[in-house]
């Protein structure tokens, strides 16, 4: 099963920096077409992690907690707590040397593939995707 928070939460995070100013979790549960809670939920992550805020009240809600220009998408992925590949090593028969090899191979395969994929969400910040969706919105069509 795919995880899709990193994705759904760069969604919230950039239409917060372009609307620039607070979201509540009611808004942002229609975008993402789920429940207030699971976005509190998720959301909260993000808070303790502090890049995002939360205020209460009728003028209330989720907010930046940094620049947009600060936050990058390896910041919000590793808020998440989420995994790079869901690839499994082999346990049934450890002291066998093929187990070892293949066990050995896999595991430096994601190794790479992960320091890469951390390597390009680190490169990635909130402004520049929201800044990237205003050049491509001001193109004509």
């Amino acid at each position: 099963m795919s995880d899709t928070r990193l994705a759904r939460m760069m969604h919230v995070l950039v239409h917060m920096q372009l609307l620039g100013g607070s979201e509540t979790s009611e808004v942002i549960a229609s975008m993402l077409n789920t429940n207030p809670v699971v976005v509190r939920r998720t959301m909260g992550l993000l808070r303790d992690a502090g890049l995002v805020s939360s205020a209460g009240g009728r003028s209330g809600g989720w907010k930046l907690a940094r620049a947009a220009e600060t936050i990058t998408m390896l910041d919000v992925h590793r808020a998440l707590d989420g995994q790079v590949v869901a690839v499994g090593l082999s346990r049934d028969h450890a002291q066998c040397p093929v187990e070892q090899s293949v066990n050995h191979l896999i595991g430096h395969a994601m190794e790479q593939a992960e320091a890469r994929f951390f390597e390009e969400l680190a490169r990635v910040t909130v402004a520049a995707l929201a800044q990237r969706h205003t050049r491509a919105s001001a193109q004509p069509g």
